[in-house]
């Protein structure tokens, strides 16, 4: 499987997740994250690549790779999540940065991207977060231009 992914600066929190838990499937699922960046030498990777444990409040965590620039720090974050079809809907209190929200569309394999970008436009106009509100990159990248 493969996802769409965009995300927003959101100023108005709240009004978004009101509307997320009226388009959501399931209930609100609260999760706690504490992501630790490290740096790891990748020969293929251009830039070399980051290895990041996500903690959880249970004491579970999981190891995620990126190919992105050999950048190490911390993030700490209360996600809300909210499912809606084939989407997750992630809306994020970071600390230290503010509010975003992030969708992720996932994607089959035959499925054209397109059709998950469709979907993710659709939803950003129903949460009412606008173009001008897109974002690109980490966190973490957020974090340490701060």
């Amino acid at each position: 499987m493969r996802n769409v992914e965009i995300k927003a600066k959101v100023d108005n929190i709240d009004e978004v997740e009101k509307k997320a838990i009226e388009l959501s499937d399931t209930p609100l699922k609260v999760i706690n994250q504490h992501d630790i960046f490290f740096h790891i030498p990748v020969k293929q990777a251009t830039n070399g690549g980051r290895l990041k444990l996500r903690e959880f409040e249970d004491d579970t965590g999981e190891l995620i790779y990126y190919e992105r620039p050999d950048i190490q720090g911390t993030v700490e974050k209360t996600r809300h999540l909210y499912l809606v079809g084939q989407t997750r809907i992630h809306i994020d209190r970071v600390l230290g940065l503010g509010n975003f929200m992030e969708l992720e569309v996932a994607l089959d394999y035959g499925d054209d991207p397109a059709k998950g970008e469709e979907i993710a436009k659709k939803l950003m106009k129903e949460l009412g977060v606008s173009d001008s509100s897109l974002l690109s990159g980490a966190y973490l990248d957020m974090v340490l231009k701060k």
